[in-house]
């Protein structure tokens, strides 16, 4: 049974916090080819955030199965950057997104809201989000020139979530390692 708030809305049990994977690789168009690749040097029970986005809805399908064996011969969760609904559908493990796309979250799904400032660490709080992607902590190929938290504003925002935290923006081992932060998502700074 679920926690209930004053509304009589029933919010799901968190995820719980020791399987929440240290490693995330999201995917887009500037990986897919090297998908492969990347996804078998993962450790062990990684974790995929599956995009595409640029791709027609048959195609994004035919990728995800793709992906999904990858992912499950290696024990990676496989989160999919879409509705609960066509999530469960998939047979996804999660979703990833705005806070306010997950709404409402499914206790068998879990669920990564995406984060720049503390409203949306709140809103993914909120949702029933199991952890948040903050980003960007550093400065990324995807938005040159956009403005960046760094590693002091990062920690600071991430001290006030209520969720676990998930390091993106220009990360990379390097990275992840000397800020001491142990779960990082990176597009291509995996390699």
């Amino acid at each position: 049974m679920g926690l209930r708030y004053s509304a009589g809305v029933t919010l799901r049990q968190p995820f719980p916090l020791s399987s929440l994977p240290a490693l995330w690789l999201l995917t887009d168009e500037r990986n897919d080819a090297g998908l492969p690749s990347a996804i078998s040097t993962l450790p062990m029970g990684s974790a995929v955030v599956f995009r595409h986005y640029h791709l027609p809805p048959q195609d994004r399908l035919a990728r995800f199965r793709i992906v999904q064996r990858l992912c499950r011969a290696s024990e990676h969760r496989l989160i999919l950057a879409d509705s609960a609904l066509t999530a469960r559908e998939w047979g996804a493990d999660g979703i990833y997104g705005a806070a306010r796309s997950l709404y409402p979250t499914r206790r068998d799904l879990l669920t990564i809201a995406t984060a720049h400032n503390l409203r949306e660490i709140g809103d993914a709080a909120r949702m029933g989000a199991d952890a948040v992607m903050l980003s960007p902590v550093f400065a990324t190929r995807s938005h040159p020139g956009a403005p960046v938290l760094g590693p002091v504003r990062f920690r600071l925002l991430a001290a006030q979530s209520p969720v676990p935290v998930i390091a993106l923006g220009g990360m990379s081992p390097r990275r992840a390692g000397s800020m001491n932060w142990p779960r990082f998502a990176a597009i291509d700074g995996l390699g």
